[in-house]
């Protein structure tokens, strides 16, 4: 009687669980996968939009700079202003001009500071050894700091103003000579690297091609000399945004002004070294940007005077693809829909989609950094976790929340890292030492990847299962602190 009794109460549950997932199958065809194919869909399009721009950037600074050799001293007037052929003490401008000489303009370097102790002294004797006529140039130590000791954290060359200011004197339309970041901390962690391949990537194809094809890219804050007349036609400077370095450089071109790029020209500078500074940085620039879109881009398409061409690379390449849709896509796609897609059978996700177009976005990077080829696995499994914050700040500036002006001030170590801290590739930090090492939404992603690429090793089909576990371990190691340097828990 008693093996009756459980027999059917076993048959009562395999009935009952087969129910379940009849039910459960009929919701999940009817409900579930209309909405999940949506976001695939959704996804397929922005991908073909991402990839197509890629694909153009990296073909304009290819063919311009390396096929064509459309260098800038090849488009531009430059010719050097010597030490010695400036004007003498009791000569003006105009009298040096007269007699064939080019006179030395009127610079003033800026250098802003904010509790930066560990480099203050490297970039204002950068700025004072820069070689000018004295008379000709100002210093100005822009200080907010609440730390009696403070830093600074780009270091010029001497020659720096005699390689750049002969663009502005020979070329009245240009308004900004933007030069290239070169990091001195690259190598001191993994992380480290990946930024710099991420950073010249910017540098060799965004701004390249930007600045051959428009004559206008988005200004980096720093490493670049303006003409004081361009911002004053601009507007000046606004803190309306937390770029408002970018602010200004589109108020400029909407104004008719050029901007110049010279990659040959480099200007030290260091990376963030710490994965909590880089999380604020990053934050900043990608929120950043996204406000600036939602405030400009009725100016934009109003302002009189531009072309339709330059309106819609602003709007739509500038703005829209680079700065709203990649950090979406990458987030959305790699990290949410394709672990999903697992689950549900009956959405498919097309092999171009999913394999091609992330390889082809791969390979245009990593021909741009050949050096760090080995790397572009753990650069592409970095960034993805790293989308979840630029995703949650470009949402952040368009909808415009309560942390759209959130600016962190990015701290750096200067030499201190090379001098005190033994750092390997990846140096895992203690995260029972300092509670603030622990990264809670990195940890719930996470999970949800586990879920999911256990689901699809155990009952799924799709095979889906090594590249969501790989993505899982890389959440799970930057929710744990393990990256970048180690610092003193505050």
């Amino acid at each position: 009687m008693g093996r009756l009794w459980g027999r059917s109460l076993a048959a009562a549950a395999a009935a009952s669980g087969d129910q379940i997932a009849a039910a459960w199958a009929v919701v999940r065809a009817r409900a579930v996968a209309p909405v999940v194919q949506l976001a695939v869909g959704a996804c397929m399009a922005m991908s073909v939009v991402l990839v197509l721009e890629v694909a153009y950037m990296s073909l304009v600074s290819l063919v311009a700079i390396k096929l064509l050799r459309r260098l800038p001293e090849r488009r531009y007037k430059w010719e050097p202003i010597g030490v010695g052929s400036g004007r003498v003490d009791g000569e003006d401008e105009e009298a040096a001009a007269a007699g064939g000489r080019p006179a030395f303009p009127l610079v003033l370097v800026q250098i802003p500071m904010y509790n930066e102790k560990e480099v203050y002294k490297l970039s204002i004797g950068a700025a004072c050894a820069l070689e000018w006529p004295l008379d000709r140039i100002i210093i100005q130590v822009l200080d907010d700091s609440t730390d009696p000791a403070i830093k600074a954290n780009f270091q010029p060359d001497s020659d720096f103003l005699l390689k750049t200011i002969p663009f502005l004197v020979h070329n009245p339309k240009i308004a900004l000579v933007q030069t290239r970041w070169e990091f001195v901390n690259y190598d001191v962690c993994l992380m480290t690297r990946i930024q710099k391949m991420s950073l010249d990537y910017h540098f060799k194809v965004e701004q390249e091609s930007g600045s051959s094809m428009h004559a206008f890219f988005g200004f980096n804050g720093t490493a670049g000399v303006w003409r004081l007349s361009a911002i004053n036609e601009a507007g000046g400077w606004k803190d309306r945004t937390t770029v408002e370095d970018m602010d200004l450089a589109v108020r400029t071109s909407l104004k008719g002004w050029q901007f110049l790029y010279v990659g040959d020209i480099r200007v030290k500078s260091e990376l963030p070294s710490t994965f909590k500074a880089y999380r604020h940085q990053q934050h900043r620039w990608t929120c950043g940007a996204a406000n600036l879109f939602r405030k400009m881009a009725k100016e934009i398409v109003k302002t009189k005077g531009v072309s339709v061409w330059k309106k819609l690379h602003l709007l739509y390449s500038f703005f829209f693809v680079r700065r709203v849709i990649a950090p979406i896509l990458t987030f959305l796609f790699y990290c949410v829909v394709i672990p999903l897609a697992v689950m549900v059978p009956e959405v498919s996700i097309p092999v171009w989609g999913m394999v091609h177009i992330p390889t082809a976005i791969t390979i245009m990077n990593a021909i741009r950094n050949p050096r760090s080829l080995h790397l572009m696995p753990l650069w592409i499994l970095f960034e993805n976790v790293m989308s979840l914050h630029r995703m949650r700040a470009a949402l952040t500036g368009l909808l415009e929340t309560m942390y759209v002006n959130e600016w962190v001030v990015t701290e750096k170590v200067g030499d201190h890292t090379k001098d005190t801290l033994e750092v390997p590739l990846l140096e895992p930090l203690k995260p029972s030492e300092c509670v603030e090492r622990i990264y809670i939404p990195e940890l719930v992603v996470a999970l949800y990847l586990l879920v999911c690429a256990s689901y699809d090793f155990v009952l799924g089909a799709k095979h889906y299962y090594l590249f969501i576990y790989l993505q899982a371990f890389a959440f799970i190691a930057l929710g744990f602190g393990f990256a970048g340097t180690s610092t003193p828990c505050s």
